[in-house]
């Protein structure tokens, strides 16, 4: 008896596999874009995509502060941002609808710490 090449390869296990890598890879970006911690952000008409972000600070509709998705207090937070490089460019995502003293109080802390690189996140009006 004679062996037969295939005659045709089944490429759907395969296009099955390529769609769930897909799915995931969509949706791990989505969350990674959008952040864990619900902040709503405040409206700017002349906003800029920032560029690599080494640290995320952000502060919740509740006034609670997160430290790249860790809640921290005021204190944890100047331990957390301590030893990291001058440098680094720091993001702070704060909710619009916070009181102003939690953002002051956030912004010197940073800035207290020689930070230079500090950004605002805000939304783009349409």
């Amino acid at each position: 008896m004679e062996d037969s090449g295939f005659e045709s390869i089944n490429i759907i296990p395969l296009v099955d596999v390529m769609l769930v890598l897909l799915t995931i890879v969509l949706t791990t970006s989505t969350f990674i874009a959008v952040g864990a911690i619900p902040v709503q952000l405040p409206k700017a008409a002349n906003a800029s995509a920032a560029a690599m972000k080494s640290a995320t600070v952000e502060i919740d509709g509740q006034g609670r502060v997160y430290l790249d998705s860790h809640l921290r207090s005021l204190a944890e937070l100047r331990l957390g941002l301590a030893p990291i490089d001058k440098k680094t460019s720091i993001m702070i995502r704060a909710d619009k609808s916070i009181a102003l003293e939690i953002f002051v109080e956030v912004m010197d802390l940073v800035k207290g710490l020689g930070f230079t690189k500090v950004s605002l996140q805000t939304e783009v009006v349409p």
